[in-house]
């Protein structure tokens, strides 16, 4: 993409996983920052970059850079999204935007007043088919919806050995499990329905109360040596979410959110019932939807762009037969918010998930934690 430069702060799981969408869209990445120099110049060795940083401030100050894509632990993202804004650079902030509305109305505000593109990186919406069953049921395919059910469940936290600094609420904020996955689901389903959930009944549980803390640095996916030796530390996030939901127009729904659940390293599923039919999707079968119907035989619809509409075919970059997984929807993503920076005055809508985006997904979590506290319905806003 001419004339546009990016650099990425982090150098863990997203560091690399931007930097290899930002390649395939066109866009050059100049340097990358970590949390030390040695990790920086790792980086930067490894993915084969001009610069690895020194700071923050550094990056900041390179004209050479229009783009920050802010891949660190939740607790930076405030400081450096307003840093990144007030500096003039466009920002992509991997989720959440920030650790509280009162963060993110601040950036939702300063996005606004700098005309800089802002976005957050919800990229499990860019799958083709989740664009298809969003123009579904958007354009009334499956009539009045009836109810919205799914899970978001993984393993990686399953063991007391299993550490990670998204453990720590004062690093990740107070939901960890549905902060990092359940605000993925929905936000996905808040764009493929095209409701908004009005409330929410939450209930709470952290199975492993305490935790063994690697002494040698290792954690979990880290790659770092293991010395054996732990330290027993406190856990103040939780395992395990189950959610009741209600939308507008009288939809109900549920989702609930593990990250200890053996054997389930990264299912994503929904279900979406209406009063023509239903519809379900797979996150580890992505390319088929699977679709409903009471007076007729049931139907699995392939993801083909010759047989999609709308953004579904738009955001399709292979032909039927030919599979699109999760690398493609960082891809998808960004080259949404490369093209609304390089349509400058003419971009229009945001195609991609934008600070307000970000912000509606702290808010319902913030709903979460205040119903789980509470037991009983609140609706987002109303907890603050």
């Amino acid at each position: 993409m001419s004339g546009i430069s990016a650099a990425i702060i982090g150098t863990g799981f997203m560091g690399p996983t931007h930097t290899e969408a930002l390649r395939r869209i066109g866009v050059p990445v100049r340097g990358i920052l970590g949390s030390s120099v040695a990790k920086s110049e790792q980086a930067r060795a490894a993915l084969g970059l001009d610069v690895a940083y020194a700071s923050f401030d550094d990056v900041l100050a390179d004209d050479a850079v229009h783009v920050l894509h802010l891949c660190v632990p939740n607790v930076l993202h405030f400081d450096y999204a307003k840093r990144a804004l007030q500096a003039g650079k466009h920002v992509m902030c991997e989720k959440p935007l920030a650790m509280s509305t009162a963060e993110t109305n601040e950036l939702v505000a300063l996005a606004d007043k700098s005309g800089l593109a802002a976005g957050v990186c919800y990229n499990l919406r860019f799958y083709p088919l989740n664009l298809q069953a969003g123009e579904m049921c958007r354009g009334g395919r499956l009539g009045r919806l009836f109810h919205i059910n799914g899970s978001y469940v993984q393993d990686w936290l399953l063991y007391d050995t299993d550490y990670n600094w998204r453990l720590n609420a004062a690093e990740s904020g107070k939901l960890r499990a549905v902060g990092d996955i359940g605000t993925h689901w929905m936000d996905m389903m808040e764009t493929v329905t095209g409701l908004r959930i009005e409330a929410v009944f939450a209930d709470l549980k952290t199975f492993h109360t305490t935790r063994k803390r690697p002494k040698g640095g290792s954690t979990t996916f880290s790659g770092g040596k293991d010395t054996g030796a732990f330290d027993e530390v406190a856990v103040d996030t939780e395992d395990y979410a189950c959610i009741m939901l209600r939308f507008e127009g009288g939809a109900g729904g549920s989702l609930h959110v593990s990250q200890v659940n053996a054997g389930r390293k990264n299912a994503l599923l929904y279900e979406i019932a209406g009063e023509k039919g239903a519809l379900a999707w797979d996150g580890e079968r992505p390319n088929e939807i699977w679709l409903g119907h009471r007076d007729r035989p049931n139907e699995i619809l392939l993801k083909d762009p010759a047989f999609m509409t709308g953004a579904a075919a738009d955001f399709t970059s292979y032909p039927g037969g030919h599979a699109e997984g999760y690398p493609d929807s960082f891809k998808q993503c960004f080259r949404a918010f490369y093209d609304h920076i390089a349509a400058g005055a003419d971009a229009g809508q945001p195609r991609f998930p934008t600070f307000r985006d970000g912000h509606r997904q702290v808010q319902l979590c913030e709903a979460i934690v205040a119903s789980a506290q509470q037991e009983k319905w609140i609706t987002p806003g109303d907890s603050q």
